[in-house]
């Protein structure tokens, strides 16, 4: 029977948003004695909480999570940075004899600790701003036309309204006079951990999974989520942030600078987050030695499988 240690596996439970992750991870916490330990690009922010799915006390059932709700959401936040943190949370909950078991659906956060990435430059609140406006005059389509000059390789893995990943780029060709296509290959090497990272990553039903994504995109703004970013605003966090660039914040900026009615808005965060599911399910067939489990993460005997796994 699968036991705690130092030495264990460390699980990782993704998938698309909807799919029933959270529950998952703390039926597998409570089974075999593990701590959470968050992978989502926006439940890190603190702040930033309707349209999140950030874990309520009553979901957690008592299972301490790490990396949730901790960073100011005006912050230049990296998947770097995550990795780094999460080593150290990882460290932590092994020295205690727990189980780390990984929650989320950021796959580049969760690649970013497998496959460390290459020694950049800091960031240059100059520089960004400046490509900040060009989005902001000419749209983030722009930004991506000028990485394709400088950047093919890298413009060819980009989508063009990725502005966050498209200006990083930019930034280390005007800070180092490379590409990020030169860089890459240096990378750091991987942690110890890496190793023992066992994915499992949810496939739903697609017809029953895009039905939640539209049931619980309408909750959260009858729950109050323009009222939120509104407040975010008021308090000084800018629309071009990596925080208020989550979909249907992205819309809800859309709405308040008057680019589209709130129905639209709505309409097109549902969108927005069935298209974003369909990209992780993608993105995730990528990652070599996943674990694919058949349905919700709720479904009955889900944590059986994973434990079954482990135990061969």
């Amino acid at each position: 029977m699968f036991t705690p240690s130092a030495k264990n596996p460390i699980l990782a439970i993704s998938g698309p948003t909807s799919s029933g992750k959270t529950a998952l991870g703390v039926e597998l916490a409570l089974r075999v004695g593990g701590e959470v330990v968050n992978f989502d690009s926006v439940q890190i922010y603190s702040g930033i909480e309707i349209a999140t799915a950030k874990p309520s006390d009553k979901e957690k059932r008592g299972v301490a999570h790490h990396l949730i709700g901790y960073v100011d959401p005006g912050t230049n936040y990296t998947a770097a940075d995550w990795a780094r943190d999460a080593e150290r949370s990882i460290a932590e909950i092994e020295s205690r004899g727990r189980t780390a078991i990984l929650v989320g659906g950021t796959g580049f956060y969760l690649r970013t600790l497998r496959q460390p990435l290459f020694d950049s430059p800091p960031t240059d609140g100059r520089l960004r701003e400046r490509f900040r406006e060009i989005q902001r005059r000419k749209g983030p389509e722009h930004l991506h036309l000028m990485l394709a000059r400088l950047d093919p390789a890298a413009a060819e893995r980009l989508q063009p309204r990725d502005a966050v990943r498209v200006i990083r780029a930019l930034e280390v060709i005007f800070q180092t006079g490379r590409t990020i296509s030169e860089l890459r290959p240096l990378r750091q090497p991987a942690p110890e951990l890496a190793d023992r990272i066992k994915l499992f990553v949810l496939e739903p039903p697609r017809e029953e999974l895009y039905k939640l994504i539209n049931e619980r995109t309408k909750r959260h703004f009858a729950a109050g989520l323009v009222e939120e970013v509104k407040q975010l605003r008021a308090a000084g966090v800018r629309d071009d942030t990596n925080a208020l660039g989550a979909h249907a914040y992205r819309r809800v900026c859309e709405y308040l600078r008057g680019e589209r009615d709130l129905e639209s808005a709505i309409e097109r965060s549902k969108q927005d987050v069935r298209n974003y599911a369909k990209r992780q399910l993608t993105w995730f067939r990528r990652e070599q030695g996943a674990i694919w489990l058949k349905g919700f993460g709720t479904d009955a005997g889900k944590a059986d499988e994973v434990i079954a796994s482990l135990d061969r």
